[in-house]
């Protein structure tokens, strides 16, 4: 009988673990952790940049300057006799619902008759032409509204108005001061911009100014809006979108003053 031989294969289930296995091992920790460290700083950026934009984006939608009116008058004598322009507009400003509060004196308003274009800041503003207008007060009911047509254009040059002036007309919180004409919810402003023309000068009456006193006289601010002249007004703030007002003299016939828009 013979004996039965048996053969075993043994079987090593234990894993080996060497050291370039380790290293790289570590190096995909390394790897992952710069990945990491990029994501997370990139988001963080990104973040930080959408949140400004939208902060940009809020203050450009609800920034709105709303235009109630525009009122026209002529410039006339002691009699009956009128210019054949519109010489001074008198604008109603208020905000559209929702909107945050806007500082007039920062406001640059445009206005052109097809030929002349002029530029206008606030009366108190210096930054576009190095100092404010002559005679400034800051209220219009004390003289400024016959500084603004006497001086309009003492700074930017002969024929180029630079400068409006605003009147409160309703602040029941007194924002419009004369030093920060602030218009916030519930304010209606008037603005008063001279576009007295070259025939207009000759007269002595325009709406409260009276060019009867010493060195006192109408000023042209080189615009020309006579009858049937297409007049474009952009209103630019320092935050919030541009008010853009396009409109046409009427016909000009007996009347001092026009509801123009």
């Amino acid at each position: 009988m013979k004996s039965g031989k048996f053969m075993f294969m043994k079987k090593d289930s234990c894993g080996q673990v060497g050291i370039g296995t380790l290293i790289i091992f570590l190096a995909m920790i390394l790897v992952a952790s710069v990945a990491a460290g990029v994501l997370i700083q990139t988001s963080g950026v990104l973040q930080q940049k959408a949140q400004a934009t939208g902060a940009q984006a809020t203050e450009e939608i609800s920034s709105n300057l709303k235009i109630i009116g525009i009122e026209g008058i002529r410039a006339k004598d002691t009699g009956s006799n009128m210019s054949d322009s519109i010489d001074l507009l008198k604008m109603k400003m208020g905000l559209n619902v929702g909107t945050t509060e806007v500082d007039l004196s920062t406001l640059i308003i445009t206005i052109s008759d097809g030929q002349v274009t002029n530029d206008l800041v606030y009366g108190s503003n210096t930054m576009l032409y190095g100092s404010e207008m002559n005679g400034f007060t800051g209220d219009v009911k004390t003289g400024d509204l016959t500084e603004l047509l006497n001086n309009t254009h003492e700074v930017a040059g002969p024929n180029i108005a630079s400068f409006f002036t605003v009147e409160r007309m309703r602040d029941e919180d007194n924002s419009l001061a004369a030093s920060t004409p602030v218009l916030n919810s519930g304010d209606i402003a008037i603005i008063y911009i001279g576009t007295a023309s070259s025939d207009a000068v000759n007269y002595t009456y325009l709406g409260d100014f009276n060019a009867t006193g010493a060195g006192i006289s109408l000023k042209d601010s080189g615009l020309t809006l006579n009858s049937r002249t297409t007049v474009d007004i952009q209103i630019t703030p320092e935050k919030g979108s541009q008010t853009i007002s396009q409109f046409t003299i009427p016909t000009l016939n007996v009347n001092e003053k026009y509801m123009i828009r």
